[in-house]
Formats: C-alpha cells, sequence, structure tokens
C-alpha cells in the first residue's frame, strides 16, 4: 500500500491539515493517510492540551474522513518523536508499504538540521506541500538534494522527493488556540450566547466535530 504520514500535534487538528494532505492523497493516489499526533515532538517544550484529547481530535477527523486513519505510534511514545525513529520502526513493522512524508516548504527549508535526516530519505519519499508557484531558493542548502531527488514518477519506493502544489490554507493551531482563549477570557460565565460567538469565529478553521469536541471538554478556553 502506499501511505501517506502526517505528523504534528494536531493542538488542534484543524482544515490547515486535513485539506492539504487530501490533495496530496488525490494527486499521488495514496491508498491512505496516517495522521500521527506526536507526544513530545522535538521542536517544542509541551503542548496545550494532554495527549490524549489531541489523539481523540484525531480519532474523530478519521472517522469523518475514510482516506485517513490514525497512527498512535508517537503519541504513544514517552520520549521524543524524532521522525527517523518513526520511520524506521514502521518500516520494519509494514516492509510491503510505501511511505510518503508530507511535509510544509517551512519544514523543508529546514530538513538538514532534522535528526538523521539523511535516513528519513533511505526509508520513505518525502512530499513538500508548497505555495503554488513557489520555488525554493537557489542559495538553499536543500534546493540541490531537491534537484537531485526529484521525483518523476510514484514507483520509486524511497529516496524521491515529490514537491505538490496545495491550496493556500491561512490557518494555525496558535489562531485558533487564541481566538478561544480571548473568547474564554471576554466570557467567563459560559454563557450558551458566548460559546455561540467562539463557534462561529474558528467554523471555517476546524470541522462541526472539532468544535463540537473543544466546546464540550473546554479546550483552550481557560475557563
Amino acid at each position: 500500500m502506499k501511505i501517506g504520514l502526517l505528523g504534528g500535534t494536531f493542538d488542534p487538528i484543524h482544515y490547515g491539515h486535513i485539506k492539504p494532505a487530501l490533495e496530496v492523497q488525490q494527486r499521488l493516489e495514496l491508498d491512505k493517510i496516517w495522521l500521527m499526533p506526536n507526544h513530545i515532538p522535538p521542536h517544542k517544550q509541551t503542548t496545550q492540551v494532554s495527549s490524549q484529547h489531541r489523539l481523540t481530535m484525531v480519532e474523530l477527523i478519521s472517522q469523518q474522513y475514510d482516506e485517513f486513519e490514525v497512527c498512535d505510534i508517537e503519541i504513544n511514545r514517552d520520549m521524543p518523536s524524532y521522525s527517523a525513529t518513526t520511520l524506521q520502526i514502521l518500516s520494519e513493522q509494514y516492509p510491503l508499504h510505501q511511505f510518503y512524508f508530507i511535509m510544509g516548504t517551512d519544514s523543508f527549508i529546514q530538513f538538514q538540521s532534522w535528526y538523521q535526516w539523511q535516513s528519513i530519505l533511505k526509508l520513505c519519499n518525502i512530499v513538500v506541500c508548497q505555495r503554488p508557484g513557489w520555488q525554493l531558493d537557489k542559495t538553499s542548502p536543500m534546493a540541490e538534494i531537491l534537484e537531485q531527488n526529484m521525483a518523476v514518477s510514484t514507483l520509486a519506493k524511497t529516496g524521491k522527493i515529490f514537491p505538490i502544489d496545495v491550496s493556500l490554507q491561512d490557518i494555525s493551531s496558535t489562531e485558533i488556540r487564541h481566538i478561544l482563549y480571548q473568547g474564554g477570557q471576554r466570557n467567563l460565565s459560559s454563557t450558551p450566547a458566548a460559546e455561540t460567538t467562539n463557534i462561529s469565529e474558528i467554523s471555517h478553521m476546524v470541522p462541526n466535530v472539532i468544535q463540537e469536541y473543544i466546546f464540550e471538554h473546554h479546550l483552550y478556553q481557560n475557563k
């Protein structure tokens, strides 16, 4: 099977994660996208809500979209979630699968700073989600790596890089958390009218099932 891997804190998961992943799945004709919530991401000190809440939200999305499945390998690991380690384990567990590791252009530019980044290319293909018309600066250290490993077909099992133009999603988990926090500060009484206001502010950012979960469990609202 051809499996896309999308990791992240998903704090919370939103359309900025979902829509590009679906576009990649369709363009590369992947069988599934595995969503991998991190437990302890190497580049962050902490997350805003518990691992269980973040895992549950990802599970809810996987129930909404047939294209997605949950991969809990990283969230159940009580140590930093290095992608190289994860891919090594997955390759051993699923030797017949072909993995496509999905990242944004900002991550790709910093790829050489990742832990054992060379081994990642040996274990999977890389999919770079980029804005339409975006070009990598030729002076970037990653420009030569991209040129050397640019994919010409989807037949290669590992080692190829697939730049994919995706629709721009100007959404971030940080922005969502800020909106919810500010709403909670303004409306400490937690009235139904207050929650309706907060929902309307994030309705274009997160699916209904995630909105409902957030408000049911009072996440990110400082209440």
